[in-house]
C-alpha cells in the first residue's frame, strides 16, 4: 500500500459509522479497586473487560486529596466518600498525581491498532472545583493560598469565579489514554505522549472523538483528571479541576494506523504533538497536520503545508505537564466536509 493511500485510510475515520457487533453497557465506579493512581502501564491488571463497540459509564475523581480540599474550604460533608476511600486505601501509586479509573481491557485490541473513543456524555459530579497555582510562571503565586475553591452551577453550566464574573463550563477529561509500550514500564500520569494520557485538550468535549494508537493487548484504557473549564495552555498548572462522570463508546479500529493521537470534532480534525521541547512538539503537530491534509486531499506535502499555514490554527494545548502539548485545528469546511 502506498504511503498516500495509507494516510488517506487513516484520515477517512468513518466517524460514528463503523459496523459494530451487539453492544453492551457497563458502569464503572471509581473505587480503591478500580483505579490506577498516578500511572499508565502495560502490566496493569484490567478492572473491566469489554467488547469493541461497548459503552461505558465511568466515574472519575478530582485530582486532589480530602485534607487539602478541606484546608482550602470544602466542607467535610462535600468531599466524596469514594475519594476518601481511594486516597486512604490505595497504596500502589505511580509517580503522577492523577486518580485514573481503569484500566479497561477492550477485547481484540492489540499493538498497532487504534482505539476510537467516542465521547457521548459528560456530567459534573460535584458542585465545586478548584484551581491551584504553580505551572508556567510560578513567581506569580502566593504560596500561602495556592488552592482556590470555585462553586459550580450545574443548572446554568457556569463557574462562579467572583462577584459579577461567571465562567462558562465546558467539561472534559484532561486524561484519557492507553497503556504505553511495554518496554516503557510504568509511566507517570503527568506527561502526555504517544499513549495520549494527560492531553489537557479543552476541545475533547461531548461530541468529540479521540483516536489513540494502541501499544499493548487490550489497549488498557484509563480516564480521569476531570476539568470543568480550561484555557489553552493551562498556564498555572490546573484548570477548574473537578470530579466528572462520563459515557464513552470504545471501538477497536484495525483499519487505522497512527503514530500520535488525533481527534475529530463536529467542525474540525485535530492533529497533535507532544515533547519536552515546545519547538519539537510544534513541529510534530504541524507535520501531522500536513500529512493529514495531504492524504485527505491527495495533495503534495508542499501544498498541504501551504494550506495548514493559511487556514489552520496552531495552538498550545498545555505548557505544564513535563511534555508540553501543541495541537492544530483543521477546519472540515476547507476540506469539503
Amino acid at each position: 500500500m502506498s504511503s498516500r493511500i495509507a494516510v488517506a485510510a487513516l484520515i477517512l475515520m468513518s466517524r460514528w459509522s463503523q459496523p459494530l457487533s451487539a453492544q453492551h453497557f457497563h458502569h464503572l465506579a471509581a473505587t480503591p479497586k478500580t483505579v490506577a493512581y498516578g500511572y499508565y502501564s502495560a502490566a496493569a491488571t484490567p478492572v473491566l473487560r469489554i467488547a469493541s463497540g461497548d459503552t461505558i459509564e465511568v466515574e472519575t475523581m478530582i485530582t486532589n486529596r480530602p485534607d487539602r480540599l478541606e484546608a482550602a474550604g470544602v466542607a467535610p460533608a462535600d468531599v466524596q466518600q469514594s475519594l476518601r476511600d481511594i486516597v486512604a486505601q490505595v497504596t500502589d501509586k505511580g509517580p503522577g498525581g492523577h486518580i485514573l479509573t481503569g484500566p479497561v481491557y477492550v477485547e481484540g485490541a492489540d499493538s498497532g491498532d487504534v482505539l476510537e473513543v467516542r465521547i457521548l456524555r459528560i456530567d459534573l459530579a460535584i458542585p465545586y472545583g478548584y484551581n491551584g497555582c504553580a505551572g508556567f510562571l510560578p513567581a506569580n503565586c502566593d504560596s500561602t493560598r495556592r488552592t482556590r475553591i470555585i462553586p459550580l452551577d450545574k443548572g446554568r453550566m457556569v463557574a462562579h469565579w467572583g462577584p459579577g464574573m461567571d465562567i462558562p463550563v465546558h467539561p472534559f477529561f484532561g486524561s484519557m489514554g492507553v497503556a504505553p509500550p511495554r518496554d516503557s514500564g510504568r509511566v507517570s500520569s503527568n506527561p502526555p505522549g504517544i499513549h495520549a494520557g494527560n492531553l489537557d485538550n479543552k476541545e475533547l468535549v461531548v461530541g468529540t472523538t479521540l483516536f489513540i494508537p494502541i501499544h499493548a493487548a487490550g489497549a488498557l484504557f484509563e480516564i480521569g483528571d476531570g476539568h470543568a473549564a480550561q484555557g489553552d495552555g493551562e498556564v498555572d498548572q490546573t484548570a477548574i479541576e473537578t470530579s466528572l462522570t462520563g459515557r464513552l463508546q470504545l471501538i477497536v479500529r484495525k483499519d487505522l494506523h497512527l503514530t500520535w493521537p488525533r481527534a475529530e470534532t463536529p467542525t474540525h480534525f485535530i492533529a497533535m504533538g507532544m515533547d519536552k521541547d515546545l519547538t519539537k512538539a510544534t513541529q510534530t503537530a504541524v507535520q501531522n497536520a500536513i500529512d493529514f491534509v495531504a492524504g485527505y486531499l491527495g495533495w503534495s506535502r508542499m501544498e498541504a503545508y501551504r494550506l495548514v499555514s493559511v487556514a489552520c490554527d496552531v495552538r498550545v494545548t498545555e505548557l505544564v505537564d513535563g511534555n508540553v502539548g501543541v495541537h492544530v485545528m483543521i477546519p472540515k469546511a476547507i476540506l469539503g466536509r
